[in-house]
């Protein structure tokens, strides 16, 4: 630090003998600047950090003309006061090449070009010009000393020949200083700000995307599911009000544990509710979009069919979440609904969460059939579980996407393939699932 201080010094002493030599005027170092100066007295103080934006703003050669006039009176802010209480974003304000000036004018109006000690110490609040164009407020306030609206902390911290150093609680800041930094400030807002009115391409359409109409809270979702669903943010608005949760809105993560106990204990859905919960991390997706007002069909299939799928097809990277969002109508049909609807209009296409992909429903053998190549599911177990929010409606077989399903007969015809059974774990998939969403009391063979 010592050797710092003295680099600092010497810096300070050969810039005045440059100035003095440029300017025509003697070079004798003692009649311009001497160790006993009251600016030298800055950089061996408590006071440094204001001698470094001294030199920072160029101010030397200004202070030492002033200094060689006449007394000086300088209110130095100390060094905890520039170094931790001075907002950073002023700070890197006034050390921007472009905002000189004002770094001059802040440091300046620290200054008086007049010797003002203890004993000169106006007792009223008296005006005094400063090297700056603002002039200084000095003041008494019961017995503490005000420079300004800064308390003067050390009264003649440092006292010399020519000036005297005054130690000041924080930075004075003159008000045309304060308005530069206002204003520079302003205008980094401005244009900060996006330009509105743009037009937005939706992604999946690459169309333009018209803006949704505002919604009252509580209000169903006017969005799309497919905005809703994860990886990206949510858009969709306030959760539709509902019983379940604390505020009477819908409670999804406890819909769809209900959902998944249901399957359990209606039986022979278990590779399904395996899937759900340990293969894929659809049983939370499901619970947010319940959460958030929007209703789901599951089309479950039943375990004989989920059997007839190998285990390299659920081993494929994001297989098991393809032929699950397959079998999810972003709609709530029940029983009574679908079949209405394939008796009156014959075939329906039903939207997926497996975007673009649709699943077609009709009328055979007075139920409803699924699929419409070779590959077909019957609507088997009808309203297996319905609350308002999400339906399960059991079928007879795993359904898949036309352009899907030739890809897995070229699986199939060159690899041989020895089908494995998932089944015979009822009681292994049970306590799966209940241990992911808490045991129940009633299974006790997991125990």
């Amino acid at each position: 630090m010592a050797s710092t201080r003295k680099c600092l010094t010497m810096l300070f002493v050969l810039s005045q003998l440059a100035a003095a030599a440029l300017s025509g005027k003697p070079t004798n170092a003692t009649t311009q600047i001497n160790s006993n100066s009251v600016l030298v007295a800055l950089l061996d103080s408590h006071y440094t950090e204001l001698a470094e934006l001294v030199e920072k703003a160029l101010l030397l050669q200004t202070l030492e003309e002033a200094v060689s006039n006449h007394n000086i009176t300088i209110f130095a802010p100390r060094n905890e006061a520039l170094e931790r209480e001075l907002d950073p974003e002023f700070k890197r304000f006034l050390l921007e090449p472009r905002n000189l000036q004002s770094l001059q004018t802040l440091l300046l109006h620290h200054i008086v070009p007049s010797r003002l000690g203890q004993s000169e110490w106006p007792e009223k609040s008296t005006r005094h010009d400063t090297l700056s164009a603002e002039p200084i407020h000095l003041s008494n306030l019961d017995s503490m000393k005000l420079a300004g609206n800064a308390e003067v902390v050390r009264v003649d911290d440092v006292f010399r020949p020519d000036g005297i150093i005054h130690g000041i609680s924080r930075l004075l800041i003159p008000k045309s200083v304060q308005q530069d930094f206002n204003n520079r400030r302003s205008l980094r807002a401005i244009s900060a700000v996006k330009p509105e009115g743009a037009p937005e391409v939706d992604p999946r359409t690459n169309r333009l995307k018209k803006p949704a109409p505002p919604v009252p809270a509580g209000s169903s979702p006017v969005l799309p599911i497919y905005y809703a669903m994860a990886p990206g943010p949510s858009l969709a608005p306030a959760p539709a009000p509902g019983p379940g949760g604390p505020r009477h809105h819908f409670d999804g993560e406890s819909q769809v544990k209900d959902f998944i106990h249901t399957l359990l204990h209606y039986g022979g859905y278990n590779e399904m509710a395996d899937i759900l919960v340990n293969l894929t991390n659809l049983a939370t997706e499901m619970g947010k979009l319940v959460s958030e007002g929007y209703v789901l069909t599951v089309l479950a299939p039943n375990d004989e069919a989920m059997a007839k799928l190998t285990a390299d097809q659920l081993a494929e990277p994001g297989a098991p979440e393809r032929i699950m969002y397959y079998h999810i109508v972003p709609e709530y049909q029940t029983e009574e609904s679908m079949y209405n609807a394939v008796r009156r209009f014959g075939k329906i296409r039903y939207d997926t969460l497996h975007v673009p992909h649709k699943v077609v429903a009709q009328e055979a053998d007075g139920s409803v059939k699924f699929g419409d190549d070779e590959e077909t599911a019957y609507l088997f177990d009808p309203d297996i579980y319905t609350d308002g929010r999400i339906s399960v409606q059991g079928i007879d077989g795993v359904l898949f996407p036309a352009s899907e399903k030739t890809e897995i007969t070229k699986t199939v015809d060159h690899v041989q393939v020895t089908p494995k059974s998932r089944r015979g774990k009822l009681v292994e998939v049970a306590c799966q699932v209940l241990g992911t969403f808490g045991q129940d009391s009633r299974f006790t063979t997991c125990h």
